[in-house]
């Protein structure tokens, strides 16, 4: 098992206590998060959609939060469905789950639907205007000494 200590790092720094903090968490990672499996996929330029594996669980069993670019999946199945036969052996996982996604700036969750099994939740990064890419115009030298001429 390996492990990095950080904290050296956050005395010579100043300002990228999330960029640690998220290193850290990745770092953290232990193999038993690996449930439920799930894809992220790019569906745009600026969409994305993560798919989840939730089968055996419905739309009641599950839970989608959204709070500080943290999006997290829980879900949790109720036992108040009654079976109509007995169980003589379970492969699908029916345990609960909680699974986290740390979103960018910009990231806003626009829907979410279940299908097949599967929980697809649908991001999009919007850019605001200030940090869009905006061309300048060059103005030629005659226009530049036009404008010194008159700030004089």
């Amino acid at each position: 098992m390996r492990q990095f200590d950080l904290a050296p790092l956050y005395r010579n720094t100043v300002g990228f206590d999330r960029l640690f903090s998220m290193l850290d968490q990745f770092v953290g990672v232990d193999a038993s998060s690996s449930y439920p499996p799930y894809n992220i996929e790019r569906t745009g330029e600026n969409a994305y959609r993560i798919s989840v594996a939730v089968a055996g669980f419905t739309d009641r069993d599950l839970t989608i939060e959204v709070k500080e670019n943290t999006l997290s999946v829980r879900g949790e199945r109720k036992n108040s469905e009654e079976r109509k036969s007995d169980v003589l052996y379970q492969g699908i996982a029916a345990r609960t789950f909680e699974r986290r996604f740390q979103l960018a700036d910009g990231v806003q969750v626009v829907g979410a639907a279940l299908e097949n099994g599967l929980l697809h939740v649908d991001l999009v990064r919007e850019i605001p205007e200030t940090k869009k890419p905006k061309l300048i115009p060059i103005a030629s030298g005659s226009a530049q000494t036009i404008e010194a001429k008159h700030a004089a």
